[in-house]
């Protein structure tokens, strides 16, 4: 009794002001969670509810008369299972190619011995602020004989500068000069050193860029749209587009039928937006532990 007396004396008191500052803190999260979960909570219920009930304005949270509908339309179109299967491709293959070449960039950017760094750094550093435009990069990519093809997907947008000044940072202070300086006393070339210790000191910074460009690849749709002309080739964001286009398109027709073409796109663009979005949502549980930690590290330090 005389322990637990003693405990509680020391305890520190909240003073009213105190308690009232965590109260509204509390309060403003509170609204913070409200206003994000709402949104996406509307989607949910709204892709799996009636179309009259969507376009009526009947769903607010929950779903109003559960239909599949919207779905079933999407899974029946073969064009929609063709662009999910190359967004897929343009997402993994593409992540791949851009986390490689960033890696190669900033690593020797961020190592004092590598001659002539900070002029390569002001020429990487330019481009953030001037760009050749749409048509000189239009013309670069049909000179190289990439238009309607992967790989005008995958190339031309391949490294971007942000990426490559967090990496940079990253490596400067997470990997210190000592330890590449000792593993060349031992012998280790630059290439094992990378291999064996940078790449297994750089989860973190990995994961970020992983994430980055996974979702920008997962998102693109503009450059698909200029360069690509065989729907066969077509990423899911632009054959997303297309059925919306087309479904609001009603031409001339019965009235009726216009309506329920009109309900069902606006259902569509519900359902779409859950099927857009579930690549990325499994992808996130993966490399979140690591993403706060190497946004802190490579965009704070260096």
């Amino acid at each position: 009794m005389a322990a637990s007396s003693l405990v509680s004396k020391r305890k520190i008191r909240e003073s009213a002001g105190d308690r009232i500052f965590v109260f509204t803190i509390y309060f403003i999260l509170s609204l913070v969670l409200v206003a994000v979960l709402y949104p996406l909570i509307y989607i949910a219920s709204s892709s799996i509810s009636s179309p009259s009930a969507v376009v009526s304005g009947k769903v607010w949270l929950w779903p109003v008369d559960i239909s599949f509908r919207g779905f079933q339309t999407i899974f029946k179109t073969p064009l929609i299972m063709t662009g999910y299967a190359n967004s897929l491709f343009y997402m993994a293959v593409g992540t791949l190619i851009s986390v490689t070449l960033t890696v190669m960039l900033a690593y020797p950017l961020s190592r004092k011995t590598f001659f002539g760094r900070n002029g390569i750094l002001m020429v990487v550093l330019f481009t953030m602020l001037f760009g050749g435009g749409l048509i000189p990069t239009y013309l670069v990519v049909k000179e190289l004989g990439m238009i309607d093809s992967r790989l005008a997907l995958l190339i031309p947008n391949a490294i971007w500068v942000w990426q490559v000044i967090i990496a940079r940072s990253f490596f400067q202070s997470a990997i210190p000069d000592e330890l590449a300086e000792a593993s060349a006393i031992d012998g280790c070339s630059d290439w094992r050193f990378l291999r064996s210790v940078v790449l297994p000191l750089s989860k973190p910074i990995l994961a970020v860029l992983v994430l980055m460009y996974a979702v920008g690849q997962w998102n693109a749709y503009f450059d698909a749209l200029i360069y690509l002309k065989s729907d066969k080739l077509f990423p899911l964001q632009l054959v997303l587009r297309s059925i919306i286009i087309q479904n609001n398109s009603a031409g001339a027709m019965d009235i009726s039928i216009q309506v329920q073409r009109a309900q069902l796109a606006e259902l569509l663009k519900y359902s779409l937006i859950v099927v857009a979005t579930l690549p990325v949502l499994l992808i996130y549980p993966f490399v979140q532990r690591y993403f706060v930690q190497g946004m802190l590290v490579g965009s704070v330090k260096g």
